[in-house]
């Protein structure tokens, strides 16, 4: 995972799942419903961005990221909620006078344009003196690291040097909250995992509030300091990226994030009882619950708390890591090792042990 080892964040918002604690500077949601015929696109949405931070609501399709960002935009009126920028609410407030940038996921550049009258366009719009447009448009282009590209047609550029036209494009009217949707999904992998780092950077050196909305994990956790996320329009949890991936609050979020060993558990003598055995877990509270085994609690020297039997289905090389496939008490489980680690055949038995501190108990 990328991005600064200090989280920024507003002292004022909570780590409850529940919503965020006012006041909080920059953009407030309060309780936001939005509905289409008999569709619930939000519902009870409340989240805050401080200034000078970056939160991402991280969530599958049809979840309510777009609406989300056509409810803050203005483009769509929310049946019932607020929508406010340093407590102020943005009630009738019209898109073009919020002063909230958008950066879209397949780059939008006029092709008729080049590099430097893309990003100028928004200057534009407000009327700046053609000095002074000129100047900015310079300056976001070395932010970027477009530096004498003004006269380049876009049509020309590679993938990655057309986002970071469409980045300087955004940044470029100072907007007050930048908001990025999905903002690279339209690039291969190694490219993304490149320009992660360098949107990340350029985000924080310019202290841009950002919103971010995508689906994809990596791009949630590489860049933002707060991850919220957003299923059927509700918000199931809310925390710093370390707090939702090694804490994920219910058996939902867990299958988002792409954890598949959930075992029903439930409440016995010495521990949580599921098909596995019985596992060294402090009881539920009620009877019954999910037991979740991350993929790296497994060992092979059996000095974890939890040993068990299974026979080896499939391993798949990863470079640094080898996904396990198993099964034991008529469970498929997979768990990662690192990859020079000695394995048997597959097909053979493997006697796992289980790290206690990597399981955990879901709602």
């Amino acid at each position: 995972m990328s991005g600064s080892s200090e989280v920024l964040r507003d002292p004022s918002v909570s780590d409850h799942n529940s919503g965020i604690e006012a006041p909080c500077s920059g953009l407030v949601l309060e309780s936001v419903r939005k509905t289409y015929t008999s569709t619930m696109a939000l519902d009870g949405v409340s989240l805050c961005v401080p200034r000078r931070s970056i939160v991402a609501v991280l969530g599958p399709s049809g979840s309510g990221k777009s609406t989300l960002l056509s409810v803050i935009a203005g483009l769509e009126t929310p049946d019932s909620g607020r929508v406010l920028w340093e407590g102020e609410p943005l009630d009738g407030v019209p898109t073009h006078r919020r002063n909230f940038g958008l950066m879209f996921q397949d780059f939008v550049l006029f092709p008729h344009l080049n590099v430097e009258r893309n990003v100028a366009f928004g200057l534009q719009m407000q009327r700046l003196e053609p000095e002074a447009v000129g100047a900015r448009v310079r300056e976001c282009l070395e932010q970027v690291g477009l530096a004498g590209f003004e006269r380049r047609d876009v049509g020309t550029l590679s993938g990655g040097e057309q986002q970071r036209v469409a980045l300087a494009r955004a940044l470029a009217p100072r907007p007050r909250l930048l908001m990025l949707d999905e903002p690279l999904g339209a690039l291969d992998r190694t490219l993304r995992e490149h320009l992660l780092g360098e949107i990340h950077h350029i985000l924080r050196s310019t202290h841009q509030t950002a919103l971010v909305v995508t689906h994809d994990q990596e791009e949630a956790f590489g860049l933002a300091d707060r991850i919220v996320i957003l299923e059927a329009g509700r918000v199931l949890q809310e925390g710093n990226p370390q707090q939702v991936y090694h804490h994920p609050a219910s058996a939902a979020v867990a299958r988002f994030l792409g954890f598949t060993n959930l075992l029903p558990g439930e409440a016995a003598p010495g521990g949580t009882q599921t098909a596995l055995g019985l596992l060294p877990l402090n009881p539920p509270r009620g009877t019954r619950c999910m037991v979740l085994l991350r993929p790296d609690s497994a060992r092979l020297d059996a000095q974890g708390t939890f040993a068990f039997d299974a026979t080896l289905i499939e391993r798949t090389f990863r470079g640094p890591t080898c996904i396990l496939e198993v099964e034991a008490h008529g469970l498929r489980l997979t768990f990662e090792v690192p990859s020079a680690t000695p394995l048997p055949s597959q097909g053979s038995p493997i006697h796992l042990s289980l790290d206690p501190h990597a399981m955990q108990i879901l709602a």
